[in-house]
């Protein structure tokens, strides 16, 4: 694709996508049941595939924090890390028109 916000719609336009992002943001080493606990509604088949696409996309990486049975912590990347002003933003904006 040409257009550059067409190119990040394809990496944060999914639904729950920018909610995991702002949970990163917020709080940076994140575990598969942190966002399981802080986001109701959020499937675990949705937040994995979330989770496989940022990561994919290098928006986040994971590391393994627990071999037994194998765990792992989700982090931005630096790429991630400059979405922060985005989604500041869209926060701004959002208090802007709250409706």
């Amino acid at each position: 694709m040409n257009c550059p916000i067409a190119r990040c719609l394809d990496v944060i336009g999914e639904r729950w996508t920018l909610l995991i992002l702002r949970d990163m943001l917020l709080n940076p080493a994140r575990r598969f049941q942190d966002f399981e606990r802080e986001m109701p509604g959020l499937t675990p088949s949705v937040l994995s595939a979330r989770l496989k696409e940022l990561e994919a996309a290098g928006v986040v990486a994971s590391e393994l924090y627990l071999e037994h049975p194998p765990r792992l912590r989700y982090l931005l990347t630096e790429k991630g890390r400059e979405l922060g002003p985005v989604l500041r933003a869209l926060k701004v904006w959002g208090e802007k028109y709250p409706e």
